[in-house]
């Protein structure tokens, strides 16, 4: 008695397993759940052995912003006392031009120098200016395209009822695969 005892329950496991296993892959889909508009009631769902999966690879491109900045180098002049520099210079001038000629010639020789020399001693006065250098850093917003290659989706191939099939899916469906199977009379 005891042998068929543990043939019984050995059999129970076994026929436990087999429909808990069968719970995991249901064949019709779940209670309550409508059929997609335009398909009829003559379509039922099954498992499908999957036997092959190989990605696909697309390249994908994306915007990227970044900045590009670079520095410069800005000189400004600051001019020197153009007033004190032209009336130093007229006064030189005009010393140095009362040194050259006689009479009228004296006179207009001083007058001549005091306007030559106010003339270049503002220039000179100009020119004897500070300047100040500055690095500047200036900045722009450009876009760089990246290209990267990505998985684009998966070509499936997998046996449904002893039949091989091909599908290209956006998933890895893993070991097996739930299909769709419609049954319509043919002309």
């Amino acid at each position: 008695m005891p042998k068929f005892l543990l043939a019984t329950l050995v059999l129970a496991l076994v026929a436990t397993g087999a429909q808990a296993q069968d719970a995991r892959y249901p064949s019709q889909p779940p209670p309550g759940s409508q059929p997609p508009p335009g398909q009829d009631d003559n379509a039922h769902y099954g498992w499908a052995d999957v036997l092959r999966v190989d990605p696909v690879y697309g390249v994908v491109r994306t915007e990227v912003p970044r900045q590009e900045c670079q520095d410069q180098t800005v000189v400004q002049q600051h001019p020197g006392n153009t007033t004190a520099g032209s009336i130093l210079g007229a006064v030189v001038g005009g010393v140095l031009g009362s040194t050259v000629g006689r009479g009228n010639g004296r006179t207009l020789s001083t007058a001549v120098g005091a306007v030559a020399g106010g003339a270049v001693g503002g220039q000179v006065a100009a020119n004897s200016g500070s300047q100040t250098a500055q690095t500047v850093t200036s900045c722009r917003q450009v876009s760089a395209v990246s290209e990267q290659r990505q998985i684009v989706g998966y070509d499936v191939e997998y046996r449904y009822r002893g039949d091989v099939y091909e599908s290209r899916l956006n998933y890895d469906p893993g070991e097996r695969l739930r299909v769709r199977v419609s049954v319509t009379p043919a002309d």
